[in-house]
């Protein structure tokens, strides 16, 4: 493996941490609707567990509202019982072959430990990253040992993968700055 490859490969694994941090945060509500809040919510149907993607159509007809209709409408016990068990709070109405999700108005305390709780995701999306780091600065200096790669190179790829954390880690801190601040807003 050259250390091209290498490099390619880090900021590959770095950009899917930033990737997965930022779908994360679709799931935390801000008090807008957003099907991205329910749509991995796990469902037992049909004697096995499902996400709720899977199960229905999810849409934001309105700015407090989540209506969800299911494909199958004898799913539709099934996906209640799912998004009561899932403790996103919010209470789901059945309505005949569909479920509506009013959104509540987020409180202050509920606001604060939203931000706590993602604050926690960021940090373990730049735990990722400087775990990618690692890896690499490992691979290089055992190209290194093994006399695949000079003194210089290893030095200089040390100095690229840090380069690329940190850009990473700026990212994960200014996305994760825009969430809280989204959050706190009333």
């Amino acid at each position: 493996m050259s250390i091209e490859e290498l490099l390619f490969e880090a900021e590959e694994s770095m950009e899917k941490a930033v990737q997965f941090m930022s779908h994360e945060f679709n799931a935390i509500r801000t008090g807008k609707a957003s099907p991205a809040l329910v749509e991995n919510i796990d469902v037992v149907a049909y004697g096995s567990s499902m996400k709720l993607k899977q199960l229905a159509l999810i849409t934001a007809p309105e700015p407090r509202l989540l209506v969800i209709q299911p494909f199958d409408i004898s799913t539709v016990r099934d996906i209640e019982r799912g998004i009561n068990e899932s403790r996103i709070g919010i209470n789901p109405a059945v309505d005949g072959k569909m479920i509506r999700l009013p959104i509540p108005e987020l409180s202050e305390e509920r606001r604060r430990d939203l931000a706590r709780t993602v604050k926690s995701l960021a940090e373990d999306a730049r735990v990722r990253v400087r775990a990618c780091r690692r890896s690499v600065i490992d691979t290089a200096k055992k190209l290194q040992k093994d006399g695949k790669v000079t003194e210089d190179e290893l030095r200089d790829t040390e100095t690229d993968v840090q380069k690329l954390t940190d850009r990473f880690v700026g990212d994960i801190d200014k996305i994760s700055t825009a969430k809280e601040a989204e959050l706190m807003k009333i």
